[in-house]
């Protein structure tokens, strides 16, 4: 199991940081090469397409916990991506939010996803932390 953990302070309340985290039709705005649809409900699918064009992966999904608007947690069904995922909104001050996004995935490809997980990790970290950047640059902007 491989665990990623990444923060991303906000300045903006944690409703409106929420409501933009959830607003799955805009994902695309902020998240990396990702385009997403999904549900707001426990039990609910959320589908998540990785890349460019028709060359990348599609994350599917379940909700297992939403307690708005301070976390979520989903479970990665795809076939590359399996195990779990979630983010939390907290408020760290009157206005201020600060977004943490965990994954806690199986990795895919056997010996050589484990292998390449040192290599792959701090890729998808920069590619998760340049995303939340740019998702709290739209939140601060809107506020």
């Amino acid at each position: 199991m491989a665990e990623l953990v990444i923060s991303c302070d906000v300045a903006a309340p944690r409703d409106k940081v929420w409501a933009a985290l959830v607003d799955w039709e805009d994902h695309d705005r902020w998240m990396l090469l990702t385009k997403a649809t999904g549900g707001a409900a426990v039990g609910e699918p959320i589908e998540a397409f990785t890349g460019i064009g028709r060359f990348g992966f599609l994350d599917t999904m379940t909700i297992t916990v939403w307690e708005p608007p301070h976390r979520a947690v989903v479970r990665h069904t795809g076939r590359i991506v399996r195990g779990s995922g979630s983010f939390e909104v907290q408020e760290t001050a009157p206005g201020c939010s600060r977004i943490v996004w965990s994954e806690w995935v199986d990795l895919p490809f056997g010996v050589l996803g484990k292998l390449g997980w040192p290599l792959v990790r701090p890729l998808l970290k920069a590619g998760v932390s340049f995303s939340l950047r740019r998702l709290a640059n739209h939140v601060e902007t809107q506020t």
